[in-house]
């Protein structure tokens, strides 16, 4: 398709997309099937094909377009599930980001740095407290086999170590700051994508712009949303992977989702800040916001937990007021204040959470769930984004219990992204280091068609960090359908409205190569 970089097993596009559809009415056997195109959906999808089980994914709108593209782009090692005893899902969790960071996207990952500038408002036990929390962070990291060269463990640093890392924090009364490591993506959707590849190059079928109604445990109906035709499939299970609309396939259950905003800015804002500026909130001995850096030269302020309750919509948006709460919050440690001129943009994203009794949503466990209803169709939900492998192969466990599946052992623990690569050999592609951080092995098939087309070698638009080329493979190769596939979620270029405008046309120009 753009080289030898690239399997063709595992690119989407439309032409592969309307063949599976055919085939699909044509009446091709179906062992799971999977409705949803998040992270968990295209987890259990990939879990399942790999299998070797014959697998349909099925999602409404694009792929990554709900709650998982709205994350903190965050791995977490479960650090905060100790305070509130949750032993349990914070090994799980620091397991879980070790398979990332090591095995399965060590090309999307990467170790960040976290600091806790010590100021006069973070009193001696507070300070006992975060600092007891670093160390509990380490016994995870070493307990879950991650070496201390993937993530350094914690320790304090001076003033001017502190003032490095985030070099916008008050200096006066600084003394230094405590630091520990935590793993990042590139792009939480990005993930998404080469899991959805990863899941083709096995043999699953994914397929954007389809709806599913009328669901139960054996069969669907199935409406392509681009032409609107309709057909009904059976399949020997289905899988319920849809977050926070759950419910809405699934009336049995009840969730209860809560709302985690973030804040855009400028890098500038910030002044170089190379870690995650971490405060923690007033009153609150195991809760604190985050900024860190981001793509295109950008930093995320968050992170909210609010009740959301009523209909979900397809794009939550943030209130006045988590606004306000996460600007008080980091200027408690900042030298000159951000104000709301300095936002470029917000983003929310609903957790899927399960009702669970009378507790506040920050209170209620990140434990997943695996639930089969009356119709037998098979439900995952709950969980957090770094725990979505495990999620998945919990899930695919149960279907292939209910539905006496012949199938081989999960095998995701071991199994690389399209694209994966780490360590020397990643040092050795020959391309620059942000198209390396984007697509791993396969930053080498952006070159190749910039070489094709010298114009695609340009950006998208200027002072943007993406190029024609990006738009043209994510067409040919990512299963993008539409301009808002490329700037909301193959890339990020259209949380800030002004280079949204900006990159259009080269977005258009993306469907005419």
């Amino acid at each position: 398709m753009t080289g030898n970089s690239v399997h063709s097993d595992s690119v989407l596009d439309a032409a592969r997309r309307q063949r599976e559809l055919r085939a699909l009415g044509d009446g091709a056997a179906i062992d799971v099937l999977v409705i949803g195109g998040g992270i968990t959906g295209v987890g259990v999808a990939l879990d399942a094909a790999a299998r070797g089980l014959r697998t349909v994914l099925v999602e409404k709108h694009d792929l990554a377009f709900g709650t998982s593209r709205w994350s903190s782009k965050l791995v977490h090692g479960g650090l905060r599930y100790l305070a509130s005893g949750g032993v349990g899902i914070a090994h799980e969790s620091a397991v879980e980001r070790d398979i990332l960071l090591t095995r399965t996207a060590p090309h999307l990952t990467r170790a960040l740095p976290q600091v806790v500038p010590l100021l006069p408002n973070i009193g001696a036990a507070q300070k006992l407290l975060v600092r007891t929390g670093f160390v509990a962070g380490d016994v995870l990291r070493r307990a879950a086999g991650t070496s201390s060269s993937v993530l350094p463990r914690s320790r304090r640093v001076a003033a001017a170590e502190a003032l490095r890392l985030a070099p916008t924090v008050r200096r006066a009364g600084l003394r230094g700051g405590l630091l520990a490591w935590d793993g990042q993506l590139v792009d939480d959707a990005r993930l998404v994508v080469a899991i959805a590849r990863t899941a083709a190059s096995h043999g699953a079928s994914i397929l954007t712009r389809v709806a599913a109604t009328e669901v139960s445990g054996e069969q669907a109906t199935l409406v392509d949303q681009l032409t609107g035709e309709t057909l009904t499939v059976t399949a020997r299970s289905v899988i319920n992977a849809t977050g926070v609309w759950a419910d809405q396939v699934d009336p049995s259950i009840e969730l209860r989702p809560s709302r985690g905003t973030h804040l855009v800015f400028d890098a500038a804002a910030f002044g170089g800040l190379t870690a995650s500026l971490t405060v923690p909130i007033p009153g609150s001995t195991s809760r604190f916001i985050f900024a860190f850096p981001a793509a295109h030269n950008r930093v995320y302020l968050g992170l909210t937990d609010e009740e959301a309750p009523g209909p979900v919509p397809d794009v939550p948006h943030a209130t006045d007021s988590e606004i306000d709460f996460l600007l008080d919050t980091v200027n408690t440690v900042l030298r000159e204040p951000l104000t709301r001129n300095d936002i470029r943009s917000t983003f929310a994203g609903l957790r899927p959470l399960l009702r669970t009794g009378g507790d506040s949503t920050a209170d209620i466990s990140r434990e997943h769930a695996v639930l089969t209803s009356p119709t037998g169709v098979i439900t995952v939900v709950g969980g957090k984004l770094t725990t979505y492998r495990k999620m998945a192969e919990d899930a695919v466990d149960a279907a292939v219990t209910h539905s006496h599946l012949t199938a081989s052992p999960c095998r995701t623990k071991r199994l690389p992204l399209v694209g994966a690569v780490s360590g020397a050999a990643r040092d050795r592609i020959p391309a620059p280091a942000r198209l390396v951080e984007r697509y791993g092995s396969e930053a080498t098939a952006i070159l190749e068609l910039a070489e094709r087309d010298p114009a695609l070698a340009a950006p998208v638009a200027p002072g943007i960090d993406v190029t024609a080329a990006e738009f043209v493979f994510a067409v040919r190769a990512e299963g993008a359908l539409d301009i808002d596939d490329l700037l909301d979620r193959r890339t990020r270029i259209g949380l800030v409205e002004d280079d949204r405008r900006a990159a259009e046309p080269a977005a258009k120009a993306a469907f005419e190569q």
